[in-house]
């Protein structure tokens, strides 16, 4: 991958030898190995046995957790949050296990309409929950610094599993949530 970056520099009529842009293609790879890492990971591998016995029916709700992906069109940065909840069904899952969901599906390149997709069907194998609800609100440079170029824009994607999407009050309670 390195070496590809170097062609990139080069590319764009830049010197891969000039004192700034020496260790530029080892890092541009280093960290791309790090942005695209959700490759590498199973969800066996971040659950590791998190996954308790409880007796709770009320939602669990997880909200404004940070998320950063890469556009699979343009391979720019998005930016966001994530708000995830879930109805038990006789399991709860660790607190951290939902952001590192989050960053196992945020960290590969996507479209936000997907990755909302991924993460909430992946809660719903994961708990057996009765419902899944995940909301993402985030900020695509894809679309702020080239393009159109709009800076305010965010862009919202919801999915609703189970009883988020057959029961309006679970629904309307999820959403309500979110807002405050």
């Amino acid at each position: 991958m390195k070496d590809h970056f170097k062609k990139i520099i080069e590319a764009i009529g830049e010197n891969p030898d000039r004192e700034g842009l020496r260790d530029t293609p080892k890092r541009a790879a280093k960290a791309m190995e790090f942005l695209t890492q959700g490759y590498h990971q199973s969800i066996d591998q971040i659950i590791n046995g998190a996954l308790f016995q409880s007796d709770n029916e009320e939602m669990v709700l997880v909200k404004n957790i940070e998320l950063y992906s890469l556009c699979e069109h343009h391979m720019l940065p998005f930016i966001g949050k994530c708000h995830v909840a879930y109805l038990p069904n006789g399991k709860i899952l660790g607190l951290s296990k939902v952001a590192r969901i989050i960053d196992m599906h945020s960290r590969r390149l996507q479209v936000q309409e997907n990755l909302t997709r991924e993460i909430a069907q992946t809660m719903c194998d994961v708990t057996q929950a009765k419902g899944v609800g995940v909301i993402i609100e985030a900020q695509h440079l894809c679309m702020m610094m080239r393009g159109v170029e709009k800076q305010n824009s965010i862009m919202s994607t919801s999915v609703m599993l189970g009883a988020f999407r057959d029961d309006m009050r679970t629904r309307a309670e999820f959403l309500s949530l979110v807002k405050n």
